[in-house]
């Protein structure tokens, strides 16, 4: 049986496991202030290009969300984000557990426009009953998207303006996002990512790490004080250079990227073996997830060795369902389930 369900079956890259071991018996400070949290720190700022970034470290995609959003909102704030964002449809109601409503704005492929951001700002300041209403606070758009789709640099940049304009900071969720950097259809890199989003974070825990976030915040005003929201929510870590050592092997020797890239090209395997069959997409995703519309039989028959996720009941005899590849999938178990498609 092979699991292409999600990115995160697997536990870790072995060179993370290997430096853990290496490391184990080495004494250091808690919470984050090891040499190896520094280190990778400065790998991570390098690679950014953003020399003045802040660079923290939590455990899971959930808890970051939730820890930026919160340490950026004022009470009477909320956060504007794609109906089908992380946190409006699978994190438990999270953000909103802290005070923050989710503004959830219609779709498109799981991206929201500028156009759009630059209506819902406008319309809560021009509305009579603004100061009764949750005023806009933030603006949070994942990279890739839950359905596997990019954001055009042109796109980033223009949501990255109407922030900017409008005095609310952006928030790019990237607990994938070397898998949409390394898509052969990208064209928004690490360093553009820092220039135009105020906070965002590097997806460690679906990319070859035990667990892990990496936040990077290049706008000042979200710096001051993000510790004490980070212990605050539970996410400061004792252990803290566990986080480190892993953010330090996936930032040396061009390691994440090399992982993203190859989890991009196997899903594109996939891709193509279904269009081959002229099976439809729900979606057109260039990165680790595909979402080919099967009938009932199809995926009863391919699920027997090769489990994927169910997404979406379309009518009857159909549903769109996940194939995701990741860091540590084999190109002999894709090898077999295009096999597998072909003989549908």
């Amino acid at each position: 049986m092979f699991y292409f369900q999600c990115d995160y079956n697997e536990g870790a890259h072995p060179r993370i496991l290997e430096r853990l071991a290496e490391t184990n018996m080495v004494q250091t400070t808690g919470y984050g202030e090891d040499e190896y949290c520094a280190h990778a720190r400065d790998l991570i700022r390098e690679a950014c290009q953003a020399p003045a970034a802040d660079v923290h470290f939590l455990v899971g995609g959930t808890q970051t969300n939730t820890t930026v959003i919160a340490s950026a909102l004022r009470p009477h704030q909320g956060v504007v984000c794609a109906e089908s964002g992380h946190i409006n449809v699978h994190e438990t109601g999270a953000v909103e557990h802290t005070g923050h409503k989710v503004l959830a704005l219609p779709a498109n492929e799981g991206k929201i426009t500028a156009e759009q951001v630059a209506a819902a700002l406008k319309g809560h300041r021009d509305d009579v009953n603004a100061e009764h209403m949750v005023q806009p606070g933030m603006v949070y758009i994942s990279l890739p998207t839950e359905l596997g789709t990019l954001y055009s640099l042109a796109e980033l940049t223009a949501i990255s303006n109407v922030c900017r304009q409008w005095g609310v900071p952006l928030f790019v969720d990237g607990a994938r996002l070397g898998y949409g950097l390394m898509s052969a259809r990208a064209d928004v890199t690490l360093p553009d990512l820092a220039r135009l989003a105020d906070v965002f974070y590097i997806g460690g825990t679906k990319q070859g790490a035990l667990f892990g976030e990496a936040v990077v915040i290049t706008a000042d005003a979200l710096k001051r004080d993000f510790r004490y929201a980070i212990k605050q929510h539970g996410g400061m870590l004792a252990k803290g250079r566990l986080l480190g050592i892993q953010f330090e092997t996936l930032f040396t020797d061009n390691l994440y990227f090399d992982l993203a890239a190859h989890a991009d090209r196997l899903a594109q395997r996939i891709h193509d073996a279904f269009a081959a069959k002229g099976i439809p997409f729900y979606v057109d995703s260039p990165t680790n997830q595909q979402f080919p519309i099967l009938t009932n039989d199809m995926r009863q028959a391919l699920d027997r060795n090769f489990l994927s996720d169910f997404w979406l009941r379309l009518d009857d005899n159909h549903c769109c369902v996940r194939y995701c590849t990741s860091w540590a999938t084999k190109e002999s178990a894709v090898s077999q389930l295009v096999e597998a498609i072909n003989a549908l």
